[in-house]
């Protein structure tokens, strides 16, 4: 972009000169719809501390953001699900996995009368199995006594694109039911047994405000911004759990951070801890093929592991610990510009 200043000379003539004007640098990058909320909150409030960059992130689902990085379509990916070690193994380069907060999946339901409903591993994989299809169904009437269940079908909602959120949900039901583990598994993507499919946590959110007698997954924040309800669920430890920054701070604190930062955090140990929660990351090439962008990214990420996570709990996310951020921090530095 271009101005044009004009100078006066002898008080009479007028040139046009030619000066260069002001251009951001555009950093883009796509994934995961899950921390969707907090990343805008981020790249908003970022583009205040420094006016020359501006980030244009398409929240497309964890399966898109990693295609997206191997591609190198974007110059970051966001994903809930680490990648595997074939899908890293396809890349042009060496991706590191960045961490930046974790938070809980939600099991969400439209019911009339407002219920709170409690809810338990075996329970939740046999409704997304088809097995429950009922909801006063005397299993789902076990857990929750003294509260009057219509007699109604349940209509399953799941993620029909690729989705971390539905990595972290199939995850905890492959860690709480041998069954739907060896016949569905874990993945970005999986075979739903039953249920109607719909796009990014938005859209499952969507469903389940428009149609009674829904159940589906989401994360936190979604639930919140719907005013949908979310169910106590019981943890490792036999307690009913309500889904809270707090008690997914407490599943973060039990898991086990190994050195590439890939981790699951799904079913942790801890009489407090929400059992289905996970991590996210943003997916970063270790030598980014454009040095400019990459000192940005890096200055951005340093900002977001310092003042950005001090956002995270107003909007239903769990901050890193110290001692993980200080880690990740140190990965950042590894980054090559």
């Amino acid at each position: 972009m271009k101005r044009i200043v004009l100078v006066i000379i002898s008080g009479a003539c007028l040139l046009a000169l030619p000066v260069a004007g002001f251009a951001q640098m555009l950093i883009n990058g796509a994934g995961a719809t899950f921390p969707y909320p907090l990343y805008s909150k981020w790249f908003d409030e970022y583009a205040k501390v420094d006016t020359s960059v501006r980030f244009n992130y398409q929240s497309i689902g964890s399966g898109g953001g990693q295609k997206q990085i191997l591609a190198e379509t974007v110059d970051f990916g966001a994903s809930d699900g680490p990648m595997s070690d074939d899908n890293l193994a396809k890349a042009p380069g060496k991706i590191l996995h960045i961490p930046t907060v974790a938070g809980a999946v939600v099991v969400t339901y439209n019911l009339p009368g407002n219920l709170k409903l409690k809810l338990d591993g075996a329970t939740i994989a046999e409704i997304f199995q088809k097995k429950i299809t009922k909801w006063n169904d005397k299993r789902i009437a076990a857990l929750n006594a003294g509260t009057r269940l219509p007699d109604s079908d349940v209509v399953v909602v799941h993620r029909s694109d690729g989705s971390g959120t539905s990595y972290i949900f199939s995850d905890y039901l492959s860690s709480v039911s041998p069954q739907w583990e060896k016949e569905v598994g874990r993945n970005t993507s999986v075979k739903w047994p039953v249920g109607l499919g719909a796009k990014g946590n938005e859209g499952v959110a969507g469903q389940v405000k428009q149609l009674t007698g829904t159940i589906g997954y989401v994360e936190l924040a979604y639930a919140h911004q719907n005013k949908l309800p979310a169910a106590d669920v019981k943890n490792s430890a036999g307690n009913f759990i309500t889904p809270s920054v707090e008690s997914v701070t407490e599943a973060l604190a039990a898991a086990k951070v190994p050195e590439d930062f890939r981790f699951s955090m799904v079913n942790p140990a801890g009489p407090k801890a929400y059992p289905i929660a996970g991590a996210t990351w943003l997916l970063v090439y270790e030598h980014p093929k454009d040095s400019a962008k990459a000192k940005k990214l890096v200055e951005f990420l340093n900002w977001a592991l310092t003042k950005g996570e001090a956002m995270a709990g107003t909007l239903d996310y769990a901050p890193l610990p110290d001692n993980l951020r200080q880690r990740v921090l140190e990965r950042v530095k590894t980054i090559k510009f």
